[in-house]
């Protein structure tokens, strides 16, 4: 792992993220400078880690591939959903649906199966799938709570590129980072710079 990337590992929190896990599930995929990307979802030791610190998850639940695509699948929506909420757009149908299927998913008691050779019988889902049904529950639910709540008003895209973590803004600030921010003043001081130089060659 080289510098730059072990140095955005350890951003702290965006503004937000502590008291909405979906905020922190959106800001899950990292654009770095230079064209880098983390994922901290990138596979399923790592998605197992990212439940078990919000604790959504036993430490030995075992998450596959596919548990691990379904998390990856529910941030892509809730990013789809936090990006027309700050642009003030219309969602995209897919992406609600999306979160209502999730939160709707946990059933509240053993399902009725029916079997050819023994007939009608309960049963429990898989326990991992359980737990990120449970998991993907919770944090749909958050989504739809962060989408609605007063605080909506606040959501924000970090100002300062490639960056692309959402927060929510406290006063005028628009950075998700002391790190991003310092990037953000040093670029406009840099297009300062080069603007006064333009305009002293200017006959």
């Amino acid at each position: 792992m080289n510098e730059t990337v072990a140095a955005e590992l350890a951003l702290p929190p965006a503004p937000g993220e502590e008291q909405y896990p979906s905020l922190a599930l959106a800001n899950s995929a990292v654009a770095l400078p230079g064209g880098q990307f983390i994922d901290l979802l990138g596979t399923p030791t790592a998605v197992n880690q990212w439940l078990v610190d919000r604790g959504l998850a036993p430490t030995d639940a075992g998450m596959r591939e596919m548990c691990a695509a379904q998390l990856r699948s529910l941030r892509e929506q809730v990013r789809t959903l936090l990006a027309s909420r700050v642009a003030a757009l219309p969602a995209i149908p897919a992406a609600v649906t999306a979160i209502n299927d999730a939160m709707t998913r946990v059933p509240t008691a053993p399902l009725l199966q029916w079997d050819e050779k023994n007939g009608p019988y309960r049963t429990t889902p898989h326990p991992t799938t359980e737990i990120v049904d449970h998991a993907l529950a919770t944090l749909a639910a958050d989504a739809a709570d962060l989408l609605t709540c007063a605080e909506a008003e606040r959501l924000t895209a970090c100002g300062s590129p490639p960056c692309n973590r959402y927060l929510l803004r406290h006063g005028r600030r628009h950075w998700c980072s002391t790190r991003c921010g310092d990037r953000a003043r040093a670029a406009r001081a840099y297009a300062r710079r080069n603007q006064t130089k333009t305009d002293d060659r200017a006959p």
